[in-house]
């Protein structure tokens, strides 16, 4: 049995946006949001670099990576931790542009980053901490957003 569990894999495919982070050669984290965000199999985790080159530097320098997805409206998601390899031109390339393809995606594909994930942890609002139900924080944050969307459309 792999790492990833099934409701791991739901969150990353719905809400697809994940945040990569990674350690630039000096040592600071780099941190930053890949929409391409995936599952590839029950152990690994997958971004295509579309415009990714700093990200993509760091993991050929140290492979060490955490992602976090989280689902903005119940504030639940998961951290994983795990180690990422650069694909360019192999069949684990070819694969992912396949799959991202099959999604849609048609936008330029410089390479794949496959993570294998050794840790996974779940992300949790301090809402619940005090005994908030997910049903009243997504209400609380769907109020929110829509607040935001109309003002953007005002």
């Amino acid at each position: 049995m792999g790492i990833l569990t099934d409701e791991m894999k739901r969150v990353v495919r719905e809400q697809r946006l994940g945040y990569i982070a990674t350690v630039c050669p000096d040592g600071t984290p780099n941190l930053s949001p890949k929409g391409t965000t995936g599952v590839w199999d029950d152990d690994h985790l997958v971004f295509a670099d579309i415009r990714s080159p700093q990200s993509v530097r760091n993991i050929e320098h140290n492979p060490s990576v955490e992602v976090n997805v989280v689902d903005p409206l119940v504030r639940k998601g998961y951290r994983f931790k795990g180690w990422g390899v650069v694909h360019r031109s192999d069949e684990v390339f070819q694969r992912g542009c396949q799959m991202y393809r099959e999604m849609g995606l048609t936008l330029e594909i410089r390479a794949v980053v496959l993570i294998r994930i050794e840790r996974a942890l779940p992300v949790t609002s301090p809402a619940y901490d005090r005994g908030d139900t997910e049903e009243l924080v997504k209400d609380r944050w769907r109020k929110y957003w829509r607040k935001l969307w109309r003002e953007v459309e005002e």
